[in-house]
C-alpha cells in the first residue's frame, strides 16, 4: 500500500522504571503488565476511537482523530491506574509514562512515521511516572474544552528534534483529583471485598462519568436516551455541535450502513473547525433510532447547534435530506437535499459530507456572530469579524472586519485567531485594491501571521492566510506549500484549491489547475468566488485547445458574474478568443468589440507584466491559441 499523509493525534506510552520492574519480578511485571492492557488501556483506546498502532515490549503507539479524544483516554487510563495495585509497594506498581502530540504522519502498511510521532515519544519521556505530557499544539487545541490543571513547561529541547517544543504536563497530583473512570477495572483476586463498597458507590459515578471532561461537569438532572447527562445550566459553547444519527428512512440495509457513515464523517469533518466543540460519536449515536426534540438534546449535551438528517431510497436514486437547527430556539437554519444514482453514491459520500461541513460552518459563524451582547468577549468579536470576512466584497465589511478582530485583539492581545483574521482581513483590502497602503497592510498582516502561526502551527485557516500574503507578495510558487498545509488540515477548504490550482497554473503546471478549481467547486458550489473558478477553467481549456470546453466554462462563468451585477472584461476578451478560434466570427466580432470598448486595450497595456503571462510554457499556449483568437476577432492594432 501507498504511503500517504495525514494528520493525527497520536499518544506514546511508556512503563517507567521498567528494566527495574522486569530485574526484581519478570514474570509478575508481565503478568501484570498485560493485565493493565487488557482491562484498562486498551478498552480505553477503543472507547475513545483509537487505534493502536503497534507494542513494543513495555511501550505503546496509538493514534486518534481527535485530540481531546486522545487527552481524555490518556487522563482516564492514568487515573483508572491510581485504583490499581493497592497493595503493592509504590516502588514495585507500574505506572505508565504518556505524551501526547498532534502532527503530520507518514501511513504505511499500517504503521505511522514521521516527527508527529518522534515528538510524542519524546514527550513520553518528560512525563512523570503516572502523569501525561502535552505539546503547545494539542494545548491550544483542549485547552477551552478540558478542565484540567496543566503546568507550563516551557521550551524543551529534545534528542532528534531540530527545534524547541514548548511541552505542558498533567501531573499525578492533578490527575487524582479527577474522578473515576467509567470502564470497570478488573480487580485481582485479592480486592474482591471492594467490589461490595464499590457496588454502593457506582450509581454515583456512572451518571458523571461520561461527561467529567466537559467544562460546564456538574450536578445534572436526570438523562436523555442512554443516560446521557443533561448540562447545567449556562451558555453553550461557542461553535457546539451534535451529530445526530442520520435516519434511515428506506427498508434497504445498505442505506443503514450509509446513513452511519455520513453521520460518522460528518462528525470528523466538523471536528476539523477551528474552536469547535464537538460531541463524539458514541454520545450522538444513543439517540439513534429515538424520537428527539433538538431543545432537549441542546439542553443535555451542552450545545447550541444539532445537526441532523436522512437517507431515502427512490428506485435507483438516493435522497439525503440535512439540516442545521439552532438547540436553544428550534430555529432551522440551514437546509440541502442531494439527490444522487444510487451507484454512484458511495464514491461521491466525501463529497457530500465535504460539503454539507463547509455549510455547517459558515452557517454556525454566521449564527454565533448574530449572538454578540452588548458586552462581548474576545470570541464574540473573533466570530463578528469572521462573519464579515464572508460578506460580498465592499470597502466596508473590509472595514468591519478589520474593526471587529482588532476589538478582539485589544480584549487578548495574543488570540490567534483574531492575529489570523485581522491579517485575513488586510490582505484581501490588498487583493481587492481598497487599500491606500497596500506596503503597509501586508507588513502588517506578515507580522500578524508569524505569531500566529507560532501559537497555532496546525492551523489551516493560518496556512491558507499566508498563502493569500504570498500571493499578495507576488511569490505564488511559495504559496503553494501554504495551500497545501491548509488542505492537509483541513480537507474541505474550497479557497485552498482554488488558488492552489491557480498557482499552480502560473508555476507552469497547467494540467493540475482544473482538477483543483473542479474539487473547489464541488466542496462550495455557492461560494461567492465560483465565478473567477469556472472562468479560470475556461481559460484552462483555451489555452488546451479544447475552445468548445472553454465556452461553456466562461459562459457558466458569465452567467454566475452577472448574479453579482458585474462581468470582468477577461469574460469578453477570452470569449472573443474562444469563439474566433471556434469559427463563429459574429460572436468574436461581438465580444472584443465590447471588450475593447471596456478597457481591454488598457489591460493588454501592461500584458508582458502580468503574473499568468511569465511563464514561458504559459506565454507559448497564450500566443498559439489567446492572442491568435483575439487577432481573428478583429482586435485592433497597437
Amino acid at each position: 500500500m501507498a504511503a500517504t499523509r495525514r494528520l493525527a493525534a497520536i499518544l506514546a506510552a511508556d512503563v517507567a522504571g521498567y528494566s527495574r520492574l522486569i530485574g526484581a519480578d519478570e514474570e509478575g511485571t508481565l503478568d501484570r503488565l498485560k493485565a493493565h492492557r487488557r482491562d484498562l488501556f486498551d478498552p480505553k483506546i477503543r472507547e475513545h476511537q483509537g487505534r493502536i498502532v503497534k507494542t513494543t515490549g513495555d511501550g505503546l503507539l496509538a493514534e486518534f482523530a481527535s485530540v481531546v479524544d486522545a487527552m481524555r483516554c490518556a487522563a482516564e487510563v492514568q487515573r483508572g491506574m491510581l485504583d490499581r495495585e493497592p497493595d503493592l509497594d509504590s516502588d514495585r506498581r507500574i505506572r505508565f509514562r504518556i505524551g501526547i502530540n498532534l502532527g503530520d504522519v507518514i501511513a504505511e502498511d499500517g504503521d505511522i512515521l514521521g516527527d508527529g510521532v518522534n515528538i510524542a515519544a519524546r514527550l513520553e519521556g518528560l512525563a512523570e511516572p503516572g502523569g501525561i505530557c502535552i505539546s503547545r499544539t494539542v494545548h491550544d487545541q483542549i485547552r477551552d474544552r478540558l478542565p484540567m490543571k496543566l503546568d507550563d513547561l516551557g521550551e524543551q529541547s529534545v534528542h532528534n528534534i531540530a527545534r524547541p517544543i514548548r511541552a505542558y504536563a498533567l501531573g499525578p497530583a492533578a490527575i487524582a483529583q479527577l474522578p473515576p473512570p467509567s470502564l470497570p477495572i478488573a480487580p485481582s483476586p485479592r480486592r474482591w471485598w471492594t467490589i461490595v463498597i464499590a457496588a454502593a458507590s457506582a450509581a454515583l459515578f456512572i451518571a458523571g462519568a461520561a461527561w467529567w471532561l466537559r467544562p460546564d461537569a456538574g450536578p445534572s438532572p436526570p438523562a436523555g436516551p442512554a443516560a446521557i447527562a443533561t448540562a447545567p445550566p449556562g451558555v453553550a459553547p461557542h461553535l457546539s455541535i451534535a451529530v445526530l444519527p442520520f435516519a434511515n428512512l428506506s427498508d434497504d440495509a445498505a442505506q443503514e450502513y450509509l446513513a452511519d457513515g455520513i453521520t460518522e464523517d460528518l462528525t470528523t469533518d466538523l471536528s476539523r473547525i477551528e474552536d469547535s466543540f464537538v460531541i463524539a460519536r458514541n454520545t450522538a449515536f444513543t439517540y439513534k433510532g429515538k424520537p428527539v426534540e433538538a431543545k432537549q438534546v441542546g439542553r443535555q449535551l451542552g450545545v447550541r447547534y444539532i445537526l441532523e438528517g436522512s437517507v431515502r431510497r427512490l428506485g435507483n436514486q438516493v435522497r439525503i435530506n440535512v439540516q442545521l437547527v439552532d438547540a436553544e430556539t428550534g430555529a432551522h437554519l440551514w437546509a440541502e437535499r442531494f439527490d444522487r444514482d444510487a451507484k454512484e453514491l458511495l464514491g461521491l459520500e466525501t463529497e457530500i459530507t465535504g460539503r454539507i461541513a463547509r455549510s455547517v460552518r459558515a452557517r454556525m459563524v454566521a449564527a454565533e456572530a448574530g449572538r454578540m451582547t452588548a458586552h462581548p468577549d474576545a470570541q464574540d468579536y473573533i466570530l463578528r469579524g469572521r462573519a464579515a470576512l464572508a460578506k460580498p466584497v465592499a470597502p466596508a465589511t473590509s472595514d468591519e472586519a478589520i474593526g471587529f478582530f482588532e476589538s478582539a485583539l485589544v480584549l487578548d492581545p495574543a488570540a490567534f485567531r483574531a492575529q489570523i483574521g485581522l491579517a485575513s482581513a488586510l490582505i484581501s483590502r490588498v487583493l481587492d485594491e481598497f487599500s491606500t497602503v497596500p506596503a503597509t497592510d501586508l507588513q502588517r498582516a506578515e507580522g500578524l501571521l508569524e505569531r500566529a502561526l507560532e501559537a497555532a502551527p496546525t492551523s489551516s485557516w493560518a496556512h491558507y492566510v499566508k498563502g493569500q500574503l504570498l500571493r499578495a507578495q507576488g511569490r505564488c510558487n511559495d504559496a503553494i506549500p501554504e495551500y497545501e498545509a491548509a488542505i492537509a488540515f483541513d480537507r474541505n477548504s474550497a479557497p485552498s484549491y482554488a488558488w492552489l490550482g491557480w498557482c499552480k497554473f502560473l508555476a507552469g503546471e497547467v494540467d493540475r489547475a482544473i482538477p483543483l478549481e473542479e474539487e473547489a467547486i464541488r466542496l462550495s458550489p455557492q461560494d461567492r468566488a465560483i465565478a473567477a473558478w469556472y472562468g479560470r477553467i475556461g481559460m484552462v481549456h483555451l489555452l488546451e485547445g479544447r475552445t468548445q470546453d472553454a465556452i461553456v466554462w466562461l459562459e457558466k462563468a458569465r452567467g454566475s458574474y452577472s448574479q453579482q451585477n458585474r462581468e470582468p472584461v477577461y469574460i469578453n476578451a477570452w470569449l472573443a478568443a474562444a469563439h474566433a478560434l471556434n469559427g463563429e466570427r459574429e460572436l468574436a466580432r461581438s465580444e472584443i468589440e465590447e471588450a475593447w470598448k471596456r478597457g481591454l486595450h488598457r489591460t493588454m497595456a501592461g500584458f508582458n507584466e502580468d503574473p499568468w503571462y511569465t511563464s514561458p510554457k504559459i506565454r507559448a499556449l497564450a500566443e498559439a491559441t489567446y492572442f491568435t483568437g483575439l487577432r481573428k476577432a478583429g482586435m485592433p492594432e497597437g
